[in-house]
């Protein structure tokens, strides 16, 4: 199982990447960054810079085609940049139309939201996207994780890095869920 974790150079939040990212390599998957550049990416404690981490491919990285599930973690300034790159845009909205699993967290959906890939899809944010999210056709929820399969894939969302044991609960099972079904149609 690849699992595809996309962010920008800079602005992600650690926690974010690293507690997802170990849920995934617990249930036997493969994390790989993505990035916008090649090097390393710096990651943040909130406002303060925290460690750096390699980029494994950059954007697009091949195609959805190639990974089972992608996760788009938070932090303000994270996806505020991405959402700037028509090939990362391109490559999120990809897992929608190939059915693959997509988790976010925190301000994360501003993705999908530029996306384009929220019309009638419930979900949860950091609560200043839920403006934003409702704008694009999506129902906000104030839930710790929202699993939302309606639509044509399964859509995994969290709040904020304190609902990360819920999210990362609900990461491992719907992706383990889809990659499992996926196999079986095979």
């Amino acid at each position: 199982m690849n699992i595809a974790f996309l962010m920008a150079p800079e602005g992600v939040e650690q926690i974010e990447l690293t507690a997802p990212w170990q849920a995934v390599a617990g249930i036997g998957g493969t994390p790989l960054l993505l990035s916008t550049e090649p090097g390393r990416i710096q990651a943040f404690h909130h406002l303060d810079k925290a460690d750096s981490f390699p980029v494994d491919l950059v954007v697009p990285g091949g195609s959805a085609l190639d990974y089972d599930g992608l996760i788009l973690p938070g932090g303000v300034a994270n996806p505020d940049a991405l959402r700037m790159d028509e090939r990362a845009v391109a490559f999120v909205r990809a897992f929608f139309e190939e059915g693959k699993p997509v988790a976010a967290i925190c301000h994360a959906p501003w993705m999908l939201v530029e996306a384009d890939v929220l019309r009638g899809r419930a979900l949860t944010s950091w609560p200043s996207l839920r403006t934003d999210i409702r704008n694009a056709g999506g129902i906000w929820v104030d839930e710790p994780v929202k699993v939302c399969r309606e639509g044509p894939n399964t859509l995994v969302t969290s709040r904020r890095r304190s609902d990360l044991k819920a999210f990362c609960s609900a990461v491992s099972a719907e992706f383990a869920r889809a990659v499992a079904g996926a196999g079986a149609g095979r």
